[in-house]
């Protein structure tokens, strides 16, 4: 059983069920209404989150059919289906562990002194000497399940982390010494830069389309790739997230994918429709991404610079939120920008826009995609088209999830 792969989704939904086990247990197990709220609390959770119904249900199905998650009813009341979480059973965990790897999952990387304090409710640790104990008797198991992460500059203390899946450290992000802060986007927050960047693509769409439709007539390498992916999937469900005016997804669907493109802007998704009428195209975030209402997984993830918009720190989970929706031997195909700098740009077109293009580090790229447990990674850097494209290095990535 795989249970060491849990994307950033899972580990908030295991962490919450461990918690609430704990700190509510009249109301444990959780409905999914309660497991809502449990995931999306705005305090003691790192990220705050926003996830819907749709998309726990969908994760709550993954993780049963994993042995992860238990499915009962209520007791008493209404008939109302219930979440219990057998991981801690899974992984054998004694208490003291059960409640540090309890807020690692739920808060990320954490000092000895905060992880003593803020799992008080779950387990007493008489000093950080005792938690420091445990941390190590995890991260000496036959499979560890905790590490130490290196001090970073600026730093006092050295911070732990979970190894039960990908989450963003500051080992996977730049150091700011380096004149790079790609985490400056989310100065504001994760959802001032979404809306920013919502109103700035509804406002470009139909422009946008107008001078990058055709360009893929242009890129001989990406088309190849595409056609490549087309054929991987083999007649299975693919879907191109960060679509635009659709024409990536109207390559794929040319080369014989039976394709779907998701995109977070309405006039976007508009614009792809119109230019595409019998394709199908929804608005929705790719990090939110459920699995095909027809099949277990997609067979291919599309994302041609899907992910320029994302700090650095965004990386990981957004693959392995992608990665996540694959079909066993699935494929997940990305294109970046490369380099050491945030582009900000206020027009395009001769249209007002306010939104920053993010220049990634390949190797913080590649690291993702491993960490989401995907093999078989094949990768590419080409420079760029002069007088077609954007003057940046791109970096290609083409990787399977296991069978």
């Amino acid at each position: 059983m795989d249970v060491l792969t849990l994307d950033p989704v899972e580990q908030r939904v295991l962490g919450a069920l461990m918690e609430k086990q704990r700190t509510v247990p009249a109301s444990y197990p959780l409905s999914l209404n309660g497991l809502r709220t449990a995931c999306n609390q705005t305090s003691s959770r790192d990220p705050v989150v926003d996830y819907d119904e749709a998309l726990l249900t969908d994760t709550l199905r993954g993780l049963k059919d994993r042995g992860l998650v238990r499915i009962v009813w209520a007791d008493r009341g209404p008939r109302t289906l219930k979440y219990h979480q057998t991981l801690d059973e899974v992984l054998a965990l004694q208490p003291d562990e059960r409640a540090l790897l309890t807020m690692l999952l739920l808060r990320g990387p954490q000092a000895l002194g905060e992880l003593r304090a803020r799992s008080d409710r779950l387990h007493p640790f008489a000093d950080h000497a005792e938690v420091e104990q445990v941390l190590r008797r995890l991260a000496a198991l036959p499979t560890p399940l905790a590490r130490e992460l290196d001090r970073r500059p600026g730093q006092r203390d050295r911070r732990w982390v979970h190894l039960l899946g990908p989450v963003a450290t500051d080992e996977t992000a730049p150091v700011r010494s380096d004149g790079v802060d790609r985490e400056v986007v989310l100065a504001a927050g994760r959802a001032a830069r979404d809306a920013k960047v919502v109103a700035s693509y509804d406002a470009l769409a139909s422009t946008y389309a107008e001078h990058l439709a055709d360009e893929l007539d242009h890129k001989p390498f990406d088309r190849w790739l595409l056609d490549r992916v087309a054929a991987l999937a083999d007649g299975g469900p693919v879907v191109d997230v960060g679509t635009g005016p659709g024409h990536v997804a109207g390559h794929l669907a040319a080369a014989g994918a039976r394709v779907t493109g998701l995109d977070l802007s309405p006039a976007m998704v508009a614009e792809a429709r119109r230019r595409f009428p019998d394709l199908r195209f929804e608005v929705g975030d790719l990090t939110a991404l459920l699995r095909p209402p027809d099949a277990s997984g997609w067979s291919a993830v599309t994302g041609w610079y899907s992910l320029v918009h994302l700090a650095s720190s965004e990386v990981a989970p957004a693959v392995a939120a992608l990665a996540r929706v694959l079909a066993p031997g699935g494929w997940l195909a990305l294109s970046l920008h490369l380099g050491d700098e945030v582009r900000h740009a206020d027009e395009l077109w001769d249209q007002a826009i306010d939104v920053d293009f993010v220049l990634h580090d390949r190797v913080v790229v590649l690291a993702a995609v491993r960490a989401a447990g995907l093999s078989d990674v094949e990768w590419y850097v080409r420079s760029p088209l002069t007088g077609v494209e954007v003057e940046s290095e791109r970096l290609y990535v083409l990787a399977r999830r296991p069978a």
